[in-house]
């Protein structure tokens, strides 16, 4: 959008309680902000220059980080003068059908990120729902690791992310357990000695491992309980997706360890088994992750409380 020649890019994140909340999503620079805040909000009210947190009529400030402003302004109507003229400033700017579109989630975005993982066995029904309710809302799907999900989420290239356990949390990430996953060593007739036996981990030294290869959090997982088990593996094959190590189960190359839910067709029409061992591998958790100081839009919110909601009937 545009302001006496400068141009925006501007979602309005919620409406909660009174509270209108304008969001300016990309990056400006400290000049540009300023002007900014001098459209929106009166300059009689505050320093533009400084931070000003949570107060009691609900104001809060354009802030600069690091050369990238973000500017956010909270005005509760009712308890605060603004609150009108934040709302003609809105409509001036973003148009009153545009601002109603916004409001009523017949325009936005979604930004997700999910590995394959956790894409295909717990979110997609979610999207699927979630197109249902609302088919003219953009929803994006950055797929990646954890790690590299975790990274989006701090750099703003996504609204939330779905991720697996284990991972380290970073400071201001809120972490929703949605989901258990199982990890589990996969084989098919080639490997038929090791069906319904008792199987202690150093027994995979034996056998040609097929595993997922980078920086995954499946991989680290499976890795560190090996070592920590005494058992010293060097995998045979590492590939990209799970699905590539379940082909090469199939095709009797190797013992694959594979999230549970990839194999489960051929575990239960029996053209692969599943190995058993002395000990557990400990079950993990599919994570839903946010950014506490970031507000979700009012897309992206819909969709993560259709989930929560979800996972609490669950309970």
């Amino acid at each position: 959008q545009r302001v006496e020649g400068q141009v925006f890019d501007m979602d309005v994140i919620g409406v909660h309680g009174g509270l209108v909340v304008l969001h300016v999503q990309h990056a400006l620079d400290e000049v540009l902000a300023e002007e900014f805040a001098e459209k929106v909000v009166d300059p009689d009210v505050h320093d533009r220059k400084q931070v000003v947190h949570e107060r009691e009529h609900g104001l809060q400030e354009v802030a600069d980080h690091d050369g990238q402003a973000v500017g956010l302004q909270e005005v509760e109507q009712g308890r605060d003068d603004g609150g009108k003229d934040i709302l003609d400033h809105l409509v001036r700017i973003l148009g009153e059908q545009r601002l109603k579109q916004l409001l009523h989630l017949d325009a936005g975005e979604v930004r997700i990120g999910a590995s394959d993982m956790t894409l295909r066995f717990f979110l997609l029904p979610y999207l699927e729902k979630f197109h249902e309710l609302y088919p003219n809302i953009k929803v994006t799907v950055t797929n990646g690791p954890t790690p590299e999900t975790l990274e989006y989420l701090s750099d703003d290239r996504i609204d939330f992310g779905v991720v697996s356990t284990p991972f380290i949390m970073k400071e201001d990430i809120s972490s929703l357990p949605v989901a258990e996953i199982e990890d589990i060593f996969v084989a098919g007739r080639k490997f038929i000695q090791y069906k319904n036996k008792m199987l202690d981990f150093s027994d995979l030294e034996k056998v040609p491992l097929i595993m997922l290869e980078g920086q995954t959090s499946t991989k680290s997982y499976i890795s560190s309980f090996l070592a920590d088990n005494g058992a010293e593996i060097r995998p045979e094959f590492e590939l990209a997706t799970s699905d590539m190590i379940v082909q090469f189960a199939l095709r009797n190359l190797g013992v694959g360890c594979v999230v549970k839910s990839f194999a489960q067709e051929h575990l239960e029409s029996g053209v692969l088994f599943e190995l058993r061992f002395n000990k557990m591998i400990p079950k993990r958790e599919i994570c839903v992750i946010t950014d506490d100081t970031r507000p979700l839009s009012i897309a992206a919110s819909k969709l993560y409380e259709l989930i929560k909601e979800d996972i609490s009937k669950e309970k």
